[in-house]
């Protein structure tokens, strides 16, 4: 692909005097271009649901969803990837972001890393990457070298590979087996995808996430039940949660919480069933740890 068709490249006709606009003025004009973000992923769902179904079935047979970028990308999907655990009680290992560069990358640019296929590839070996997991390359112009040496490698072992770009028939687009392209124009200021390009990233990697979560059976009604209590915040929201999914009183909750070691699906299983925490537990392995299996059942 040539950097004159890269539409991440391209200037943005509505935005070319913004450095002569007032203050407000400038602010409305880059909103005004936000806006259209959410309409561009709007018209990828039908790829996404594809992704965030070979994704949860993938999650269920012991897999792992593996995040590959450079730059905003990268950070994009480590920032996607860290707050699995405390929101959906993950493994650290279930869900990983790689950013070309390594550790150091995530704060400051490392030169060169994003340009070697090579590092890609070494850096999914050290994961020990297999078929049972599946790989997710983000790159809003879609042609980081880094990215495509992640999606040849995973490819080369048979693992599904996903693509997230704003640049559809890009070359990890046309790599993937599901490709994700939202599409949200030029950016406010030219090139720079940190903007409407890392938005529409952002929120397609959170649907991904979320997604295949709620198909874990994560999420009961719209409440986190696997929420992992790690601070104050948390420990209120557990018990706000078994209070709301319940009925029970905050008190009566936190009750519940402490005999079943703050597991809030746990506790909402021992209060509609009206069992005890090692009952719920087994209600909950005999149905896929989906709580309205549970009740059902029961």
């Amino acid at each position: 692909m040539n950097w004159e068709d890269i539409k991440t490249e391209e200037r943005n006709a509505n935005t070319r005097n913004i450095d002569a606009l007032e203050t407000a003025d400038m602010l409305k004009l880059i909103n005004s271009e936000d806006k259209k973000v959410a309409e561009a992923v709007e018209k990828e769902i039908p790829q996404i649901a594809k992704a965030v179904d070979i994704i949860s079935e993938h999650f269920k047979n012991g897999g792992r969803l593996i995040y590959c970028g450079a730059g905003t990308s990268g950070r994009l999907g480590i920032l996607d990837a860290v707050e699995c655990p405390p929101t959906f009680s993950t493994e650290p290992e279930q869900v990983v972001g790689l950013i070309a560069g390594g550790y150091p990358a995530i704060f400051k640019a490392v030169e060169g890393a994003e340009d070697s296929p090579e590092l890609g590839e070494n850096d999914l070996k050290e994961l020990n990457f297999t078929s049972k997991d599946v790989l997710v390359g983000i790159a809003a112009s879609g042609r980081t070298p880094y990215v495509i040496g992640c999606m040849k490698y995973a490819k080369s072992v048979g693992a599904p590979v996903l693509s997230v770009t704003c640049c559809p028939g890009s070359d990890i687009a046309n790599l993937a087996d599901v490709s994700i392209a939202p599409t949200p124009g030029p950016e406010v200021i030219t090139g720079s995808t940190r903007l409407k390009s890392g938005t529409a990233q952002k929120l397609v990697l959170n649907m991904l996430t979320t997604g295949s979560m709620i198909k874990l059976g994560k999420v009961y009604g719209n409440l986190m039940v696997d929420v992992k209590p790690s601070n104050e915040k948390l420990i209120h929201r557990c018990k706000k949660i078994v209070s709301d999914a319940t009925g029970v009183t905050i008190e009566e909750a936190e009750a519940y919480l402490d005999k079943c070691g703050y597991r809030p699906k746990v506790a909402i299983v021992m209060i509609l069933c009206g069992v005890d925490s090692e009952t719920a537990k087994d209600l909950l392995k005999k149905n896929d740890e989906r709580i309205s299996k549970a009740v059902d059942k029961k």
